[in-house]
């Protein structure tokens, strides 16, 4: 049997069990898991906020029972018999024992999205790990807070590095987000993104810490890090030498934050960052991005994946403005190799470790969560497996 960490119903996670398969169909792969984190949409289907892509052909809510976790990094366990080798996104043969990151998502490769060879977020068909698939069905193992995880075939996996720490590898896809920046770095000017520029994030959990970091490797020359927590603007002070700007206190109302904007255009001698990263996931913040951006600087919003409501916002600042607006709804595939080998090749100058603040075993896969929902004293939250490697935290 397998344990496995499963929400039943918002806040109430029970460790089950769960048969091992016995048979995988073909190309499918078993991982043994080494680790997996706890997502900011993670946090939101704990607390039953769980309509996602809301507004979109794809929304839909969270089928309960689930085993969450997508952000997974595990050894091979098994491979389906395809007839063939089942090879990883390089195009080598997986082999049992090989370390990987899998995919967090299956696109169905048929729908419109998928001929137009679009990101494979944008699949009308996508199957998210941890997200959309029930553990009510068999082989049940469709999240990472396991000790197994089911890949189904056609899922793509991508080799850690050997000299890439695990603890530093279970960020391989919030890192791959940041896939983001260099989109917007493709812009013309006088939008996008330059080295040189001032680069601001609003909201550094590790998502909004992800981006930040990858800013200062593409050669921002400032970048500024705006949250509630002092812990995280901390993290951040030590992880890029980041400028920080503390918002107010979370029960204070919105207008509250206007002394941060303030702080933050005193900051860029009243110009505004030429590119403001939204990363909060709330409503209310993204007014605040907005008023931190430069005349014809970019936004970019990446942390509205399930529904917290509307928000208050006149369209017509961004014409007055010259504004461009980016949404980004999550990693695209060729991201990953790359993403991997930037994490090895600075992993001895940035401590990415670092943003691990705790580690969980499955069996406590409910204190880390309200482990991770308290800003004030934990930044990157995961859960081990059983694969017997170390994952500090």
């Amino acid at each position: 049997m397998v344990r496995a960490a499963t929400l039943v119903a918002p806040r109430t996670i029970e460790v089950r069990d769960y048969p091992v398969p016995e048979h995988l169909e073909p190309g499918a792969v078993l991982l043994r898991m080494i680790a997996s984190g706890i997502c900011g949409t993670d946090k939101h289907t704990y607390r039953g906020e769980t309509v996602q892509y809301a507004g979109t052909a794809m929304e839909r809510r969270t089928p309960f029972p689930i085993i969450q976790g997508h952000e997974n990094v595990g050894r091979v366990e098994a491979i389906g018999d395809a007839g063939g080798p089942v090879h990883a996104y390089d195009g080598t043969p997986l082999r049992v024992g090989d370390r990987v990151v899998p995919a967090p998502n299956v696109a169905c490769g048929r729908c419109r999205n998928c001929q137009r060879r679009f990101p494979y977020y944008l699949c009308r068909n996508l199957e998210n790990y941890g997200n959309s698939m029930t553990s009510a069905e068999a082989p049940h193992l469709f999240g990472g807070w396991s000790e197994l995880l089911h890949l189904k075939p056609g899922t793509a996996t991508f080799r850690v590095p050997e000299e890439l720490p695990s603890d530093v590898a279970v960020l391989t896809e919030i890192f791959a987000v940041t896939h983001s920046l260099e989109r917007v770095a493709g812009h013309r000017r006088p939008g996008g993104f330059r080295p040189g520029d001032t680069v601001a994030v609003v909201g550094v959990g590790s998502l909004g810490m992800a981006h930040l970091v990858k800013a200062a490797l593409m050669g921002a020359g400032r970048v500024v890090a705006v949250d509630r927590s002092p812990l995280r603007l901390d993290l951040a002070r030590r992880l890029v030498g980041a400028d920080t700007v503390l918002v107010a206190d979370e029960d204070a109302g919105p207008a509250d934050a206007a002394p941060a904007t303030q702080e933050l255009l005193e900051l860029t001698r009243g110009d505004g960052a030429d590119v403001v990263v939204n990363a909060t996931g709330f409503p209310g913040s993204f007014a605040s991005a907005v008023a931190m951006v430069r005349d014809a600087g970019t936004i970019v919003e990446v942390g509205a994946f399930v529904d917290m409501g509307p928000e208050s916002f006149n369209p017509a600042v961004v014409c007055g403005r010259s504004l461009t607006i980016t949404g980004v709804g999550g990693e695209d595939l060729t991201a990953y190799p790359g993403t991997l080998a930037v994490l090895a090749r600075h992993a001895h100058e940035v401590p990415f470790g670092a943003m691990v603040s705790h580690a969980f075993g499955v069996e406590d896969a409910a204190l880390a969560v309200e482990t991770s929902l308290d800003a004030a004293h934990a930044t990157k939250v995961v859960v081990t497996g059983s694969a017997g490697e170390v994952v500090r935290g």
